[in-house]
């Protein structure tokens, strides 16, 4: 049987992974289908009732890749309950009759490289350690430098002039990055494309509404888990900042841990666990220059629950406006649009009024 390999998506980041694992192992990569409601009530239909959202949204991405021929999936692991996803899952399926290799990158919470050569190079003989670094480092920048490309994007899609501008010129980056074979192609790709975003005609008013989007990794992350939240944002003329980002969760964050309980001991005596105390900080930081802030989040994600009383009171101390979207299976996108109607009456007018 030949082999196709897959995994589940997370934002656009499927398109480095994909770089990734085509590079590493020579086989077939197919990713999963963009997610749609369909892959929910997939996911769902065979999810435990009390899992968190991203495993069901995995989940589903996971069957409609084994449907469309992969016979070798990849999960991540580590973190929250994501460190349980895998062995979850692959039972699941296995009890579903679906026959497939499951690998499993992360152990322990932590990415040890010896162990993911020894992965890659199971699946591909003539792999060289060299080139796995090679791959595995320029993996890293394709991340990175898309990852710094969005907070441009960010700051300044709400106000583009030319409908799609920004969104056709990142697909066409995208494409480039694909092509490198070196880290110095991939860093001229960037500061080409860095520069042309820049370029890109807005119509920007000085004291425009800012906004800050915190909360769980996977909802802010994935835009079809928190019901396009950015680009509705954008429609309403809004620059954003959001922290999570894929580079952040690999290396930031552990730079900077030590740090954020310092900022936060008159709040957080310990840490929160996965990105509780992330987002204390994050409200603290946001609460200086943005006019307000959006919490997302899974219903049920036990560590963002613990987060919220916190960040009320940050948010109360601060005196910033924030409001909370859980999502679940029943969420509705009516529900979600007049919520963020009135939110932005509210940072409109106070903004005014100031």
């Amino acid at each position: 049987m030949k082999k196709v390999i897959s995994f589940p998506h997370l934002g656009d980041y499927f398109i480095p992974i994909k770089y990734l694992l085509t590079r590493l192992t020579n086989i077939k990569v197919v990713e999963a289908p963009p997610i749609t409601k369909k892959t929910l009530e997939l996911g769902n239909k065979y999810s435990p009732n009390d899992v968190c959202i991203p495993f069901k949204y995995n989940l589903g991405n996971f069957i409609e890749a084994l449907d469309n021929g992969a016979n070798i999936l990849f999960q991540a692991g580590g973190g929250c309950r994501y460190r349980y996803y895998a062995e979850v899952q692959e039972t699941i399926l296995k009890d579903l009759g679906y026959e497939f290799e499951f690998i499993k990158l992360v152990s322990k919470d932590k990415i040890h490289i010896m162990e993911l050569y020894h992965i890659f190079k199971n699946l591909n003989k003539d792999l060289s350690f060299f080139h796995f670094i090679h791959t595995f480092i320029m993996t890293l920048f394709f991340i990175y430098y898309m990852d710094k490309i969005d907070v441009i994007i960010r700051k300044r899609i709400g106000f583009e002039i030319n409908k799609n501008s920004f969104k056709n010129l990142k697909q066409k980056m995208y494409k480039d990055y694909s092509k490198c074979n070196n880290l110095f192609q991939l860093t001229y790709y960037y500061f080409k494309y860095k520069n042309k975003f820049k370029k890109l005609p807005i119509n920007k008013p000085k004291n425009c509404l800012k906004v800050g989007i915190i909360g769980e990794l996977y909802t802010s992350m994935e835009k079809f888990s928190s019901y396009f939240l950015e680009e509705q944002l954008a429609k309403m003329n809004i620059e954003l900042k959001r922290y999570t980002d894929l580079s952040y969760l690999l290396w930031k964050k552990k730079l900077i841990k030590k740090y954020m309980l310092f900022r936060t001991r008159k709040y957080c005596k310990y840490s929160l666990g996965a990105d509780g105390l992330d987002n204390v900080y994050r409200t603290l930081l946001l609460s200086k220059r943005y006019d307000g802030i959006i919490h997302t989040k899974p219903f049920g994600c036990t560590p963002e629950v613990g987060a919220i009383p916190i960040i009320k009171k940050v948010a109360s101390d601060r005196n910033i406006p924030i409001i909370f979207f859980s999502y679940d299976c029943e969420t509705s996108t009516e529900g979600i649009t007049t919520r963020l109607e009135a939110f932005y009456d509210l940072i409109s007018i106070r903004k005014e009024s100031k």
